[in-house]
């Protein structure tokens, strides 16, 4: 059972740490890979800080704040990269990023 306090920031963080591995994977795959660097950079970083995220707030870590500030500013600048490139694929990882960055917003508030 997920901590109810942190639910929908938990859901948050666990899908945008998937849909940007799934974004990661499958922009190494593009033909000109080397125009995707810089979103497979952010996507990764973005996938692993949103997954300890999930984790400290699963715990209930006295770190869940500051990790979800950081995180949060990670899901908005991969957002914004992703939002460069027409890829289906990058579309939802910029706005599961996206989503994911207002949820942090909240509760690193």
């Amino acid at each position: 059972m997920l901590n109810a306090k942190y639910q929908s920031c938990i859901e948050a963080c666990s899908n945008c740490a998937i849909v940007c591995e799934t974004c990661a994977a499958s922009c190494l795959r593009e033909d000109d890979v080397k125009m995707m660097a810089r979103c497979i950079e952010l996507d990764r970083d973005c996938a692993d800080l949103c997954a300890l995220a999930a984790v400290l707030m699963t715990r209930d870590s006295q770190l869940s704040r500051e990790m979800c500030r950081i995180c949060a500013q990670a899901c908005r600048a991969c957002a914004e990269e992703c939002a460069k490139h027409q890829m289906d694929h990058c579309q939802a990882c910029a706005k599961a990023c996206r989503q994911c960055a207002e949820e942090c917003e909240k509760m690193a508030a």
